[in-house]
Order: C-alpha cells, then structure tokens, then sequence
C-alpha cells in the first residue's frame, strides 16, 4: 500500500490526568502515516486521487487542539476516527502522538502512543 507521511505537526492542547495539564495546557506533536492507492493520482496528476495534506493536518488541529482527554491513547483514536470520517481514499493510518513534556519526574525526549488503525468495511 502506499503511503503519506506528515511528521511534527505542533498544536497545543489540554490533554492529561492532572489538573496542571487541564489547566496550563502543553505542547503536543503527531507524526501520521495514511495509507491509500495513490496509483491514479501519480498517473493522473489529479487531487481527487489522493488527500490534501493542509485538510489533514486542520482535522488533526481540531482534535489536539479541541475537546480535552484524559489519555494520549483516547487522542490518538479521536485522530484516526476523524480521517477516516473525513477521507474515504484513506484505507489505514498509524496515528504517532507525542507528549513531549508531561509532569513525570526524570529526564526523556518525550512520550509517544502509536496506534494502527484500518478502515472498518
């Protein structure tokens, strides 16, 4: 299958268990990988053979940057369930949300959640 990759998209939400995050929000990334048949679009040159990168990343930006979630997981899901609302070429995604500054005592990167996801037929 072929594959669109849009890596660090940045947003700032207000996602996490504790108050501090609800309130204060923090930074959030997501790297997405959509996978569709792209065989019409690169011989047509025609967008309605693939999928607009600027629509994807605004529906991502309205999950991560709209209603507020306890779990990475839960946002996660609500990303892959709005592509797959609103791109029906989109046959499966991988949905990679990083937290990069959540409130755990230590020294890291980041903490990510990743989660596949296919079109239900």
């Amino acid at each position: 299958m072929d594959k669109i990759h849009i890596n660090q998209m940045m947003f700032y939400g207000y996602h996490g268990l504790f108050p501090e995050e609800r309130k204060l929000g923090q930074r959030f990334s997501v790297d997405l990988t959509m996978e569709l048949d792209l065989t019409k679009a690169g011989k047509t040159d025609q967008m309605e053979y693939s999928i607009d990168y600027g629509a994807v990343y605004t529906v991502v930006k309205e999950v991560v940057e709209g209603e507020a979630v306890n779990l990475m997981e839960t946002l996660a899901e609500k990303i892959a369930k709005q592509l797959f609302m609103n791109f029906p070429l989109l046959q499966a995604c991988v949905v990679k949300a990083y937290k990069p500054d959540p409130p755990i005592p230590g020294y890291y990167q980041s903490v990510a959640i990743e989660i596949y996801r296919e079109r239900e037929q």
